[in-house]
């Protein structure tokens, strides 16, 4: 096994890709009672365009099927719900779909290898008919629904539809009503079938192990697959402008909520090396804690004029196909406070003295998630998911500097390219 080790942090990553191809991540913590597993497929709600690699023909597949799958993964041939049978062991089990990757895991202090048993088994034999595909048309379709109805939901997606014209990130995670009433089981088998394959996914195991043993209990229950060819998704042409600049939706709130987005249009340093980007990721972070986080001019001035009464939150996302910064708040006056955010992320000075100071909290708080069994677990396949090793970012730290920051701030963050989302209370 390949050993990644931070002699700083006191951690040893160990990594294995599989004779199937499956990538295995495995991180040693020592006397921690609670372990944590998570099974990756680089599958998500923007895959719906793709070359089936053992035909390749050009697929084409309805909105939701990545999310539509998830849910259909835990219904075993024998009646058997396997996301019950794991809770009955005592275990914490979920999953969940992102715009890029499924997932699949559960945390636990005892049983772990009984749980493993009931997660590789039922991650590699899936077990779709036309009767439970329909069963659960109406159960997702209520999920759908209540979504639709969610105020913090809509105020997301409509500021992805200001920022992206036709790409996928637009797009709800769960599909429509309209696109799951045309999945089948011959869509999940095909999709399951393309982006289940070991060579797609990445497992990660955290918690007191021993790596070489750990990897030999996998190996055990990995199912041989033939090899298959790379998986080509077909995504719309990378767009250079935002979309439009303002929507407003109303919905059952009792004061205004408002997202600011910007897009990050510097392709070369997303698909840049994983320092690259790992040193990329948490400098739009620290820009954002120091310009409009809690201790900001701005958030101070806002609140001792009344127009926000708690600190507004804000997120950094990318992948190889997107990659853009919100800010959420709530406000009587939205519109006032997205102009004072935009113009202090645009003008606004940070000192170095700053910089360095927000780069030791930064540092401070990774320390803290490398040192928790499920953080670091959850850390890594985000990360990994994304080509970026997670210990890249202890590194990234100590070689960003003022300098950067400075550069990726006037790249980023343009008042002609930000954009605003609001859902105002419904009338009446």
């Amino acid at each position: 096994m390949e050993v990644v080790e931070n002699k700083k942090l006191d951690i040893k990553v160990y990594k294995e890709t599989l004779d199937n191809g499956c990538q295995v991540i495995i991180i040693p913590r020592k006397d921690r009672k609670r372990k944590y597993i998570i099974w990756a497929t680089k599958y998500g709600s923007i895959d719906s365009n793709f070359i089936d690699p053992t035909t390749n023909q050009e697929m084409h597949v309805p909105d939701g099927v990545a999310h539509y799958l998830e849910h259909k993964m835990f219904e075993q041939e024998n009646g058997v719900d396997s996301l019950y049978k794991m809770m009955s062991l005592g275990l914490n089990a979920n999953a969940y779909t992102t715009t890029d990757h499924t997932a699949y895991l559960f945390s636990c202090s005892e049983n772990f290898y009984e749980g493993l048993d009931e997660l590789m088994d039922y991650f590699q034999h899936p077990y779709f008919t036309d009767e439970n595909v329909e069963k659960e048309r109406g159960i997702i379709g209520q999920e759908i629904q209540m979504y639709d109805d969610d105020p913090e939901w809509s105020l997301y997606i409509n500021t992805l539809r200001c920022l992206y014209k036709n790409n996928p990130v637009r797009l709800d995670t769960a599909g429509t009503i309209e696109t799951i009433s045309h999945i089948t089981k011959e869509t999940l088998y095909s999709c399951y079938n393309t982006f289940y394959h070991p060579s797609n996914t990445i497992m990660c195991v955290s918690g007191d192990f021993e790596p070489n043993e750990l990897l030999e209990e996998i190996k055990k229950r990995m199912l041989p697959r033939e090899k298959q060819s790379e998986i080509k998704r077909i995504y719309p042409e990378y767009e250079n402008d935002i979309n439009q600049k303002y929507i407003e939706a109303k919905k059952d709130v009792n004061m205004p909520i408002f997202m600011a987005g910007y897009r990050d249009f510097s392709k070369t340093e997303i698909n840049g090396t994983s320092l690259e980007k790992a040193k990329r990721d948490i400098t739009v972070k620290m820009i954002l804690d120091m310009l409009v986080g809690g201790c900001s001019d701005v958030y101070q001035k806002l609140y001792n004029e009344g127009l926000v009464k708690t600190e507004m939150q804000y997120a950094y996302e990318t992948s190889d196909e997107y990659a853009h910064v919100v800010v959420q708040g709530e406000s009587k006056e939205p519109q006032t406070v997205y102009d004072q955010i935009v113009d202090a992320l645009q003008n606004n000075e940070f000192t170095e003295a700053d910089f360095e100071r927000t780069k030791k909290k930064a540092y401070g708080e990774n320390v803290y998630d490398y040192d928790d069994v499920i953080a670091i677990g959850r850390t890594y396949i985000n990360t990994a998911i994304q080509g970026i090793d997670a210990l890249d970012y202890i590194t990234a730290l100590n070689e960003i500097d003022y300098e950067y920051a400075k550069k990726v701030r006037g790249e980023i963050f343009k008042k002609d390219k930000a954009v605003l989302s609001v859902v105002k209370p419904n009338e009446g």
